[in-house]
């Protein structure tokens, strides 16, 4: 299935959720947002927000430092 995520087109598995795709990219250590078409998917939904074909998503993942 094929989607956007933060401007680039990505291929992923079908029923992926919003959780998975976070894994799948590695950024499932710390906390991150996530818009998907536009609408923002709240953490404690995103174990059971499935991907569709065509979805564009902006993830955004949060740096600490000094």
């Amino acid at each position: 299935m094929n989607v956007t995520v933060n401007g680039e087109p990505r291929e992923v598995p079908a029923a992926t959720t919003v959780r998975a795709l976070v894994e799948l990219l590695g950024l499932g250590e710390g906390p991150v947002a996530v818009e998907q078409n536009g609408d923002v998917i709240p953490r404690a939904e995103h174990g059971s927000t499935a991907l569709r074909e065509g979805d564009v998503l902006e993830i955004v993942h949060f740096v600490g430092g000094g």
